[in-house]
């Protein structure tokens, strides 16, 4: 059966509309309001992780309602990504009527709610057509959505500076290609939400109580947060590090098409050597691009490209498989685990969270200045440290950790019982 008979475009769809709306805010939003309003680096990094603190409670509490509403749950799609959709004009399109850091922390409120729950709602219906699909149907699952996912952030990434070119309010009309998009990814979607498809959930406490799931949660925490400190600080970097202005825009396309056209690469070489080794042969990659990039000064552009390339490829590997190897886990443990996606989205998004609270405000309290041409030292010292080298003490940690997780051998589940 050809993929579109199966209707997995349709996720691919689903998935960048998502993504969309998920990483390029982080690298975004944060500049677009220093910009614009004069909001302080500290001020926003406190709102962002603010509202992470109010997840903890959110996401498992949303993953319950998506369990809940299961046979009305394209009608609750439906408003989730009206909700995404307006708020997401509410911060580019429209001038702040009140304070712009209240105005800002409000919209970003209603927009990560609308986007916790039909990312919960659509991870966990991928583990029912995930089954469908044979034996390998979360990695061919995960090759569409997370494929689609990273185009999404690719246009994410890039169409604010391009739109530049053409117009004086690029997010304003950003903004609203989003709100289209959102429509046309609800309405492709919209007969997979199919009662039949979705099973009784047995909650999250399930996915806690698994020493497995827990682990994977674990690494995916410590994998995740060098993507979230790197995406935090991109611009930044390649502004003030490299003196490239105007080679942002660029350099962030080659990196999310290089995830983009990575990912179902990795799905591949998940399929001959296992999900484990590939993913392990990914985050390896990683780690020696962002340690080349700690060497990196004033003018080193090619380098940078070359570094773009591939820690994108690698990052392909980090979207497409881990999350393929919770989905299975989640599977065995709680047939479709809303509850455990809520968990897994706010591991997620906390990194994010947690990158901006402690970085932004580390990196004002050096002299950084966003847009300066003088620059001390140890400003340029600090968001050398902060942008290559803690990601790769993480990656480090995060590779020795699913080293050391026996996920492909038939013995698995003993082993993490021990563990």
């Amino acid at each position: 059966m050809s993929a579109s008979s199966q209707r997995l475009p349709a996720y691919a769809l689903f998935a960048a509309m998502l993504a969309m709306a998920g990483l390029p805010i982080y690298i975004h939003a944060p500049k677009f309001y220093v910009d614009q309003y004069g909001v302080s680096l500290a001020a926003l990094g406190g709102v962002l992780f603010l509202l992470r603190l109010i997840d903890v409670v959110q996401d498992p509490a949303l993953g319950w309602l998506s369990r809940r509403l299961r046979n009305r749950r394209a009608l609750a799609v439906a408003l989730g990504g009206l909700v995404m959709a307006l708020s997401m004009l509410g911060l580019f399109a429209v001038t702040p009527p009140f304070s712009p850091i209240l105005w800002f922390a409000l919209t970003l409120a209603a927009l990560f709610s609308g986007f916790s729950f039909l990312t919960i709602s659509f991870y966990a219906q991928g583990v029912s057509k995930a089954g469908s699909l044979g034996d390998d149907g979360h990695v061919r699952l995960a090759g569409w959505r997370e494929t689609g996912a990273l185009l999404g952030v690719s246009l994410a990434a890039v169409a604010p500076v391009a739109l530049l070119a053409v117009s004086d309010k690029p997010f304003a009309i950003f903004a609203a290609l989003f709100a289209c998009l959102a429509v046309a990814a609800i309405l492709a979607m919209r007969s997979e939400w199919r009662p039949a498809m979705v099973a009784a959930d047995t909650g999250f406490r399930e996915i806690l109580s698994d020493p497995m799931a827990r682990r994977l949660l674990l690494i995916a925490l410590l994998n995740a947060t060098p993507v979230a400190v790197t995406s935090t600080l991109f611009l930044f970097f390649v502004e003030s590090r490299l003196d490239a202005p105007g080679w942002e825009g660029p350099l962030l396309l080659l990196f999310f098409l290089a995830a983009a056209a990575a990912a179902p690469l990795w799905s591949r070489v998940a399929v001959l050597v296992g999900a484990k080794q590939a993913l392990m042969a990914g985050m390896a990659l990683s780690i020696l691009a962002f340690g080349w990039a700690a060497l990196l000064g004033a003018g080193d552009i090619l380098p940078f490209v070359v570094i773009c390339i591939a820690s994108g490829a690698a990052l392909g590997a980090d979207m497409t498989l881990l999350p393929a190897i919770f989905a299975a886990r989640a599977a065995e443990v709680s047939p479709e685990a809303a509850e455990g996606f809520g968990l897994w989205s706010f591991v997620s998004k906390f990194s994010l969270a947690f990158a901006a609270v402690v970085l932004l405000p580390l990196l004002e309290a050096s002299g950084f200045q966003a847009g300066s041409d003088g620059l001390p030292d140890t400003a340029k010292t600090t968001l050398t440290a902060m942008y290559a080298i803690l990601p790769c003490v993480l990656k480090v940690a995060a590779l020795a950790l699913l080293a050391a997780t026996p996920l492909d051998g038939p013995d698995a589940r003993p082993a993490m019982k021990e563990a």
